[in-house]
């Protein structure tokens, strides 16, 4: 028996199929990687079965939760080609229970030119999902900083977004193409899709231009905006180089209290 089966025996509870979240934003460097890796720390701490999918061709996700995507067998590519079935790339994470993974691979820039063509080509990650949607409690996507293929597959299996924000001049910039691209595919391919929550990172108590930013963010969204804010944090940016999660590399650091608190207060919506 796998650790996997194993984990997955400790609890025959039938809980229902996962709640899928995408984990986007086209701009890059705003935090989403580390985001999808710590809230799904979080998460698995607390109990909840999550899954994460690195849906990112640059594997941030992967190898900062310590899986070398180059040593794998299976990864991303080859589930959305049909290649083989989810199951079969499903990493456990070390120190993490209740945390998978499936991994990506450079591989994964050659789906868009593969299924550029293919027919229903957005459907590819809802499909690859299917077979293990019942196994977890949530399941995340992190996607690549674009608006292709890639995200739209995501975006087509979510029940719904979070949009991850940094707390700069520049942070409602390409936020409405963004916003339009989710409105797109709710209207053409998922009706069930929302906005979860805005997050906003990278935030620093030493410059009044972030308080500024942040303070334009929630009024522009009022109660989408997460009241949890993830600051700049030294832990945060270290822990990925040791292919850890800031909640083993540094439980005690202003980072991963900050995701535990996003955690509970993620947990709380979800019970609203």
């Amino acid at each position: 028996m796998t650790n996997i089966d194993k984990r997955q025996a400790k609890n025959k509870k039938n809980r229902g199929a996962a709640k899928i979240i995408a984990l986007a934003n086209q701009k890059g460097g705003v935090g989403k990687s580390t985001t999808a890796m710590n809230l799904s720390s979080a998460l698995a701490m607390s109990g909840k079965r999550v899954l994460l999918v690195d849906a990112d061709p640059q594997g941030n996700a992967s190898s900062g939760l310590g899986i070398n995507s180059r040593e794998q067998a299976h990864h991303l590519y080859h589930c959305l080609i049909g290649e083989v079935s989810t199951d079969q790339a499903i990493c456990s994470i070390k120190d993490h229970d209740c945390l998978d993974l499936v991994p990506t691979h450079i591989d994964l820039i050659g789906v868009e030119i593969e299924l550029v063509s293919a027919p229903k080509r957005e459907e590819f990650m809802t499909r690859a999902l299917r077979t293990v949607k019942n196994k977890y409690d949530y399941i995340f996507i992190d996607c690549p900083p674009s608006l292709g293929l890639l995200t739209i597959n995501a975006l087509t299996a979510a029940d719904s977004v979070i949009i991850p924000m940094q707390c700069e001049y520049f942070a409602l910039e390409g936020l409405s193409q963004l916003v339009r691209t989710i409105r797109l595919v709710k209207n053409s391919y998922n009706k069930r899709l929302v906005i979860e929550g805005l997050l906003l990172t990278m935030h620093d108590r030493r410059n009044r231009l972030t308080f500024q930013v942040a303070k334009e963010i929630r009024e522009h969204f009022q109660g989408t905006v997460y009241d949890m804010v993830i600051p700049r944090n030294v832990r945060l940016s270290e822990s990925p180089s040791h292919g850890r999660s800031v909640l083993t590399y540094a439980p005690e650091s202003v980072g991963a209290l900050s995701y535990l608190n996003l955690a509970k207060e993620f947990l709380k919506r979800q019970r609203a």
